[in-house]
């Protein structure tokens, strides 16, 4: 027991530990923010629920931002009218409702935000840019925020960067619009993303092509499922190299000219499609031996089983009875025809008289192998001499081989879009970044996004209980499962453990009493009640012949009697002493380690003492029919009374 207290105290302070990890895992995500050595303005100790807080630079590196607080500036979103190509008119339009709203989960009283409002539906709104965007400046910085305010089913929540060709009707923003990148998370069912492709325009042909980022290795379910606002950071530079964040976390990064599917630099050679394997090519590396010839004994007509003529229909096989019985209670339907449903035959039930026999029926006697069977001959492989090998169709140069080294320089692009299909309504997107500028885009998520995180995370964790604050310290580290497993599974198998211990011990006292219900073997009570009742039975006689010798006055042979007298009162206390060492005895042997052998002693005893008794008894007997004196009855009365 102090064992299984000892692993529930030492549960109970586990938790928060657990709860301090979570909140140095956040603070550890600095080793991967974007700017490492900028500080965070608004890590404060204490932050209070209030007014949202705004930032505003007049930075010439910013292309794009959003806070969603200026109401004025919610007109420069202009929301698609189109419809999908190739899709049924109920499903082509994008009619999904958008909304400049204060979420309903919204930690601060005045934070507006741009809101998705249909469920299942697709949705098209988009917003141009302050200026173009022509990848002559590095780094690109695009960074927003997305929450869901319920669990996310199936849908994106993705920006598309849409091309820059002239002048961009927004209004018909479809999937089809011309993007240069799209990046954000996206999830269907158990299916995760979080989409970093770019639209590659090939220099030697001008087809452009998708390309994507390899996935990412690090779970992403919790920044679909928590219901907290999250910022999504990505970093392309010039060096070709891209960084994408969650929550200033560094979660994927890699090379444009590396880590792409597929790769954006094409293969040197390609495969010739029109070569042909030739006509005199073997590729067959074994053949059939031409010299081999089949063996005169070698009988293929053979069957590979045939029937066993030694085998005998089992004792018990009832050869008349079929396997089923139509069934005796079935009625014909009353609306059954005979001429359009054909002749009517009551179902059919188990036999019954088969359910206990070997069986029913027909009988067959079984196959066995055929001890002649060969199978058809086939003549023996062997080398084959003219074998060449495995034939692959020849590569010539690619014609549209081209190297790039500089991949980073993009389509330029002049337009934010949201192009998205979601189940689920109520998707909340703030804070729209799209800079050069680092530095810049480290202060607005310090400012804007940090606060707000660390609010939610106050309100959720209140309202969290201690098992979801368990199982979800665990999806960032499995390694917590091994610690349940023993202060949790540990207890409970020393728990069964104690018990069914104390259960499988069984007490002397109960062995004795059931092997005396079995045997019907005297106990300890029995002995004491048997002594008690003989001890009753010696008073009573003691007494009567105390009455007999009070009515008797003669005197005659005193001196003799007298001697008489004292001799029986002798003996009298030798019986006593006797009886008691009896019992002593009896006590000594009744204990829990003796076996069957004291109980025969006992047995003895008893008969021992059953005679002394009768001795006594009839030497009292003797005595009080004899006449005494009345001091020798005094002495007997002294001795009986000691």
């Amino acid at each position: 027991m102090r064992l299984l207290t000892g692993c529930l105290v030492f549960f109970l302070l586990c938790i928060p530990f657990i709860s301090c990890y979570d909140d140095d895992d956040d603070n550890d995500n600095g080793a991967e923010e974007i700017i490492p050595e900028a500080s965070t303005a608004t890590s404060a100790p204490l932050i209070e629920k209030g007014n949202v807080p705004v930032i505003k630079s007049a930075s010439n590196s910013i292309y794009f931002e959003d806070q969603f607080q200026e109401k004025s500036k919610w007109s420069r979103w202009v929301k698609s009218q189109a419809k999908k190509d190739g899709v049924d008119d109920t499903l082509a339009k994008y009619d999904g409702e958008w909304g400049f709203e204060i979420p309903v989960t919204a930690v601060y009283t005045d934070d507006y935000s741009l809101i998705l409002k249909s469920k299942a539906k697709h949705h098209a709104i988009a917003a141009p840019l302050f200026k173009p965007f022509d990848f002559q400046t590095s780094p690109l910085v695009v960074q927003y925020e997305v929450k869901y305010q319920t669990n996310q089913e199936c849908g994106g929540a993705y920006v598309k960067l849409l091309s820059d060709s002239g002048k961009i009707d927004l209004k018909q923003v479809t999937d089809k619009t011309p993007y240069t990148i799209m990046f954000g998370p996206d999830m269907c069912g158990v299916e995760m993303k979080y989409h970093f492709i770019i639209r590659y325009r090939n220099p030697k042909t001008g087809v452009y092509s998708e390309h994507q980022a390899k996935k990412p290795s690090e779970s992403l379910d919790t920044y679909f499922t928590d219901k907290k606002s999250h910022l999504y950071t990505l970093v392309l530079s010039a060096d070709n190299s891209f960084k994408m964040y969650i929550d200033n976390k560094l979660i994927n990064s890699g090379n444009l000219l590396e880590d792409m599917e597929p790769a954006i630099t094409p293969a040197k050679e390609i495969i010739d499609e029109n070569d042909s394997k030739p006509s005199d090519w073997d590729d067959r590396e074994r053949i059939p031996d031409s010299t081999a010839f089949k063996p005169e004994d070698w009988d293929e007509t053979e069957p590979k089983q045939i029937v066993d003529e030694g085998a005998t229909i089992p004792s018990g096989w009832l050869e008349n009875e079929s396997t089923t019985i139509p069934d005796p209670d079935a009625v014909k339907p009353d609306d059954w025809d005979d001429d359009v449903d054909g002749d009517w035959e009551p179902p059919r039930l188990d036999n019954p008289l088969c359910k206990n026999a070997v069986g029913c029926g027909p009988w067959t006697a079984p196959l066995i192998p055929n001890p002649k069977y060969k199978g058809t001959w086939r003549a023996p492989l062997i080398d084959n001499p003219n074998y060449k090998g495995k034939w692959e169709a020849r590569k010539i140069p690619n014609p549209d081989y081209f190297e790039d080294a500089h991949p980073y320089k993009l389509t330029p692009f002049s337009a934010v879009a949201l192009e998205l299909w979601s189940i689920i309504d109520g998707v909340v997107f703030d804070n729209f970044l799209i800079t050069s500028d680092q530095s810049l885009a480290k202060q607005y998520g310090d400012t804007l996004w940090y606060p707000k995180s660390s609010l939610e995370g106050k309100t959720s964790s209140s309202s969290e209980s201690v098992v979801e604050a368990l199982m979800n310290a665990t999806k960032d580290r499995p390694w917590l499962w091994a610690l349940y497993l023993v202060v949790i599974v540990l207890p409970i198998i020393i728990l069964i453990a104690f018990f069914w211990s104390r259960k499988s011990k069984k007490s002397p006292i109960s062995d004795m009493n059931a092997r005396k219900k079995k045997t019907d073997d005297a106990t300890l009570d029995d002995v004491e009640q048997e002594s008690s009742e003989r001890t009753t039975s010696e008073l009573r006689t003691s007494k009567t012949s105390q009455r007999n010798v009070e009515d008797q006055e003669d005197d005659n042979d005193s001196d003799d009697k007298e001697t008489q007298g004292q001799t029986s009162a002798t003996r009298a206390k030798k019986n006593v002493e006797q009886r008691s060492t009896t019992q002593q005895q009896r006590t000594g042997k009744g204990s829990l380690e003796k076996d069957t052998a004291d109980d025969d002693e006992e047995e003895n005893d008893g008969n021992e003492q059953k005679k002394s008794d009768a001795e006594y008894s009839g030497e009292e007997t003797k005595q009080s029919s004899a006449p005494s004196s009345p001091s020798a009855t005094k002495a007997r009365l002294r001795v009986r009374k000691d």
